[in-house]
């Protein structure tokens, strides 16, 4: 009696700009499959070059989910997107052996390979009194006190990201622990196997590859994309890497050059915290992003 085939998620993670979408798009034909973005800024509709999405050739080429699947005013956090994905996937799953998830937002990807943590209810008032913080002393101010208080979290977490940085000092002085202590449970049992790509590359290529990104997108016409969004520049998703910096020069706080300059650093610096998120996994297998038949040979277990 032939065995039940083993349904397969499989994840393609690492740094950004190191190649993942291309890579997906690869695997993808290879397998005659579809892909899900775990990149959280994809979700939006109204983020297109700052984010680095798909083009629409691409987006013609494979199937997509969570790419403009939202609007930047959606509240949606990511236990929703646990919940959507799961959903999702238990319908792809009835047509599809393998499945893959694309991105480089290590929290939205564990939150679907193994569960989200259990974190406590906040205090009631302290997000108020941090966001209040954080408007009159600014991100950096932030930054520092959790590196005090978490340092271990403060080497993951993407620090130019306010809402991560709230939440984790939300729970330290909600309960006197740091969030780190809250993210050591066991794995929640998915009904799929799951099989862990990693792309990385040297690391002056990956930085090449990120400063040519920018300067692309700023060509692109990333300044004119955040001046459209200008009235949303204290949502959440527009708090970050690529369109603060911009704000910021729209503000008067740097030139253009010296913006841009930093939206190269603070990418990089991204790009470093993203490889030590995953590199915790020893469940991940690395590739080099051009290896495609070794990755293939990975995930088939040929």
């Amino acid at each position: 009696m032939k065995s039940a085939v083993t349904k397969t998620l499989v994840c393609v993670v690492g740094p950004t700009a190191v190649g993942k979408t291309a890579v997906g798009i690869q695997l993808a034909q290879h397998f005659h499959t579809v892909i899900l973005s775990a990149d959280s800024r994809q979700f939006y509709r109204e983020m297109n070059i700052g984010t680095a999405k798909p083009t629409p050739e691409e987006l013609a080429t494979v199937s997509h989910y969570f790419v403009n699947s939202h609007q930047l005013t959606d509240e949606y956090s990511v236990g929703d997107f646990e919940r959507d994905a799961l959903q999702l996937l238990d319908e792809l799953f009835a047509q599809q052996d393998r499945v893959l998830l694309v991105g480089g937002s290590g929290l939205f990807v564990d939150a679907v390979c193994r569960g989200l943590d259990d974190l406590p209810t906040p205090s009631p008032g302290v997000r108020d009194r941090l966001n209040r913080l954080h408007k009159l002393e600014g991100l950096p101010h932030l930054q520092q006190l959790l590196k005090d208080v978490d340092p271990v979290y403060y080497q993951e977490v993407d620090i130019h990201n306010p809402q991560r940085v709230i939440r984790a000092l939300e729970v330290f002085e909600s309960t006197g622990r740091p969030f780190s202590y809250f993210r050591k449970q066991q794995q929640k049992k998915r009904p799929f196997q799951i099989r862990k790509v990693g792309l990385n590359t040297e690391r002056q290529s990956l930085y090449r590859r990120i400063n040519t990104r920018v300067d692309a997108m700023m060509e692109a016409g990333l300044l004119d994309e955040v001046m459209a969004l200008l009235p949303y520049r204290n949502l959440p998703p527009l708090r970050t890497v690529g369109y603060a910096e911009l704000f910021d020069y729209l503000d008067g706080k740097y030139t253009l050059n010296e913006a841009v300059d930093r939206i190269k650093q603070n990418t990089r610096k991204y790009a470093k915290r993203q490889l030590t998120w995953f590199r915790k996994d020893p469940e991940t297998m690395w590739f080099e992003p051009t290896d495609l038949a070794g990755m293939i040979t990975y995930i088939t277990g040929n």
